[in-house]
């Protein structure tokens, strides 16, 4: 299945959004094989931090002037919110640039592979825990609800709900992209 999604990613025309007026931010989204089937990581962001407090995503945040890329940032807030270096990664490809309403963020994403069982190492000023999902849970169509945004007319807000948490937004919106091409792969 990696061979596949990193063919299937490389082959599809990254959707690019370009705005100087929005920030510029990187995610991973972090997928590892436990039990026999691909999972999903995730972090559950603390109270503390300037954007999206409390809520669950992928690692990553905002450029810095010492990344040369969008997949450095990538990297690099990776490996500073849960410990997992570069060279421990192993990017499969890019999904499309996203969006958020409330932090004027472009998110560009990063599907990569990381090793497990791992030692992760949760930054406690930014991250409260770490969340694993499996693919297949998410998949399940009761997992996934659609709202109309309270925020933008016209637009739908996704959700995923698992056991006790809800992930929505912008994490949401990548996380369907995501299990979309994942469906593709899998009729294949």
């Amino acid at each position: 299945m990696k061979e596949k999604l990193r063919q299937s990613l490389a082959l599809r025309p990254k959707q690019q959004i370009f705005d100087a007026t929005r920030v510029r931010a990187a995610v991973v989204l972090p997928l590892f094989y436990k039990n026999g089937e691909y999972w999903i990581l995730f972090i559950k962001r603390t109270e503390t931090v300037k954007y999206h407090k409390g809520q669950i995503s992928f690692p990553g945040g905002r450029r810095e002037t010492t990344d040369l890329t969008l997949r450095d940032t990538a990297l690099r807030e990776l490996h500073e919110e849960i410990g997992v270096p570069p060279d421990n990664v192993e990017l499969l490809g890019e999904l499309d640039d996203s969006i958020t309403v409330t932090s004027n963020y472009i998110i560009s994403t990063f599907v990569g592979l990381i090793p497990y069982p791992y030692e992760f190492k949760p930054y406690p000023n930014e991250v409260a825990y770490i969340i694993e999902i499996p693919i297949s849970a998410l998949l399940n169509e009761s997992c996934l609800r659609e709202e109309k945004s309270p925020i933008e007319a016209n637009k739908i807000v996704y959700y995923f709900d698992y056991q006790d948490k809800v992930i929505w937004g912008a994490t949401a919106s990548i996380l369907k992209q995501f299990l979309e091409t994942w469906v593709q792969l899998s009729k294949k």
